[in-house]
């Protein structure tokens, strides 16, 4: 999911102006590669974990890293000409806050792109996505609706220039298979998806199989902002 796709591919052509750019939570620094390219020519990346810093660099040697956090980047103003957050931001305390983080580091007329994990508008469906996601991994924090991040983006001065939707199948076993999730955990995940509503059925296709879920699909936005 994290080395490839249309997603990707689309993520990194509209950052591809900038001469300088930033990739945030990089993980393995798959997003950050593919910055490079397509012709960023510099391309630095910040990860709240020095080991995933490391990690970034140590697979793509032209990569420059540092450790910092999000939601308090270490780099002053006005610096960066494009700044990428791809599949992390469900991750984060505060969103709000590193929105504002982007728009403080990126320099007049940047451009932000950003992908994430979205939850849909209707309550009780954006429930069911969050409540799977923290069980199957507690880091997750929340996924928030479109809207939501776009009033984020507004409230920090963006302007968004392009959104994107893509929907990606997860076949269950080896999503949990990911997480090494316990065996109390994934019972109840088992459960929740056994039980789950004729709308949530529907919305996230959950197909099933004789022994339980099969597969499911989640919904993920993309926005091209810019300050």
């Amino acid at each position: 999911m994290h080395r490839g796709g249309r997603d990707l591919r689309l993520l990194s052509e509209w950052a591809s102006e900038a001469s300088l750019a930033l990739d945030v939570a990089t993980g393995a620094g798959h997003t950050a590669n593919a910055l490079m390219r397509a012709g960023v020519e510099e391309v630095l990346v910040v990860d709240l974990t020095r080991e995933m810093v490391e990690m970034a660099q140590s697979s793509f040697p032209l990569l420059r890293g540092v450790v910092g956090d999000a939601e308090a980047l270490p780099f002053a103003d006005n610096t960066f000409g494009a700044v990428s957050c791809r599949i992390a931001a469900h991750h984060f305390p505060d969103p709000e806050a590193f929105v504002a983080e982007v728009a403080r580091i990126l320099a007049p007329s940047g451009v932000f792109v950003l992908e994430d994990n979205v939850a849909p508008e209707d309550e009780a469906l954006a429930a069911f996505l969050n409540t799977v996601e923290s069980i199957r991994d507690p880091t997750h924090v929340e996924s928030y609706p479109e809207q939501t991040w776009r009033d984020w983006l507004d409230d920090a001065g963006f302007v968004v220039e392009e959104t994107a939707w893509v929907r990606r199948t997860l076949e269950f076993d080896s999503w949990v298979d990911r997480m090494n999730v316990p065996e109390a955990r994934l019972s109840e995940l088992q459960t929740i998806f056994d039980k789950a509503p004729n709308a949530a059925r529907r919305y996230f296709d959950i197909w099933y199989a004789e022994n339980g879920v099969a597969s499911f699909t989640t919904p993920k936005l993309l926005v091209r902002a810019r300050v």
